[in-house]
C-alpha cells in the first residue's frame, strides 16, 4: 500500500469549500504518495454534510492526474446510519472506505465485531478498520482485529492504538493478506519494521516526498536512511495535533502556499502561539 495521504479539505474564510485549494494539495501530495484518503478525520468529514462529502469525493476523483488508488471515510456510532450511508453513496471509482471503529457508545469488543461484521456484509468495496481509541474512547483489541481479519470483505487496519505491542500482536498472527497500516506519523518505520504495509498519514499533506523516501529505504533495509527521514518529522509532528487536527497541519499547508488555514467549528483558526511553533518548527 504504502503511503495513503489523509487529505484535508480546503476551505475559504467563510467555511465553504476551496476547491482551487484541493486541486493544489491533490497536484502537491500526488507526486510521492501511493493512495489518496477522503473525508478522514482530518477532512473534516464531522462537520461536513453528505451533499458536500460527495462532492469532495467526486472532486478528487476527477483530479486525480495519477489515476491513485481512493480510500473513502464511512464510520460512525449508530450502525444503521453507517449502513445507509454506505448503500446511498455513490462508491464507483472508490477502492475502499476506512471506517472508524464506535465513538462515544464505548461498546464491548463483541458490539465492535457485530457492528464491522454488519458494514463489511453491506459494503460493496473492501473495508479498512481505523482503531483509535484516543477519540472513540474504546480500543479496537488485537484480539478483536485477528476475528475481523478471518471476514472476506475486511481488508487490513489503520492502527492509530500507538500501541506497538498489539500493533505487533497483529502483525504476528494476521492472515497473510490482511494489512496493517500505521495511523500514526511517528510510528511509520516502527510500523513498517514489524511488519506493517504502509501508512495513512497526515503530514504527508505537507511532506509527501519524506514519506516516500522512508518508505523506500525501509523497504529496502536501509535503516539509517529512513531513520534520518522520520526523525525530520520529530519537532513539527507534535505541534499538528495541540489545537486539533487538523488545525496544524492546514496552517503548515497556507505556509507552502498550497491552501488557506481555515477550519469549521467546533475548531477555531490556530492560537498565534501555536503558528509560532510551526512556524518555527516546519522544514
Amino acid at each position: 500500500m504504502g503511503t495513503g495521504v489523509a487529505l484535508v479539505t480546503p476551505m475559504h474564510e467563510d467555511g465553504s469549500i476551496d476547491y482551487k485549494g484541493l486541486k493544489k494539495l491533490l497536484s502537491h501530495t500526488g507526486k510521492a504518495v501511493d493512495y489518496y484518503v477522503v473525508m478522514g478525520t482530518t477532512g473534516e468529514s464531522a462537520t461536513l454534510n453528505k451533499k458536500e462529502k460527495q462532492a469532495v469525493l467526486q472532486f478528487v476523483l476527477n483530479n486525480n492526474t495519477r489515476n491513485l488508488p481512493v480510500v473513502y471515510g464511512i464510520g460512525g456510532n449508530n450502525t444503521e446510519s453507517v449502513l445507509e450511508e454506505i448503500i446511498h453513496t455513490d462508491l464507483t471509482g472508490v477502492m475502499a472506505i476506512l471506517s472508524v471503529s464506535p465513538y462515544y457508545n464505548k461498546p464491548s469488543q463483541e458490539g465492535i465485531y457485530q457492528h464491522f461484521k454488519a458494514v463489511a456484509r453491506v459494503s460493496p468495496v473492501p473495508v479498512i478498520l481505523y482503531n483509535v481509541p484516543g477519540r472513540t474512547a474504546a480500543n479496537l483489541t488485537a484480539e478483536t482485529t485477528l476475528r475481523l481479519a478471518q471476514l472476506d470483505n475486511i481488508i487490513g487496519i489503520k492502527e492509530a492504538s500507538g500501541n506497538l505491542e498489539q500493533c505487533m500482536k497483529i502483525a504476528n498472527e494476521k492472515p497473510k493478506e490482511f494489512m496493517l497500516i500505521s495511523g500514526d506519523d511517528m510510528l511509520t518505520l516502527a510500523l513498517y519494521a514489524n511488519g506493517a504495509v504502509g501508512i495513512i498519514s497526515v503530514l504527508a499533506n505537507a511532506y509527501p516526498v519524506v514519506f516516500k523516501k522512508l518508505k523506500d529505504y525501509a523497504i529496502a533495509g536501509k535503516l539509517a536512511a529512513a531513520q534520518k527521514e522520520q526523525f525530520k518529522l520529530l519537532n513539527i509532528n507534535g505541534p499538528m495535533y495541540e489545537e486539533g487536527n487538523p488545525v496544524g497541519i492546514k496552517y503548515l499547508l497556507s505556509l507552502l502556499g498550497i491552501c488557506q488555514h481555515h477550519v469549521r467549528l467546533p475548531l477555531v483558526n490556530p492560537s498565534d502561539n501555536l503558528k509560532k511553533k510551526i512556524e518555527v518548527n516546519r522544514l
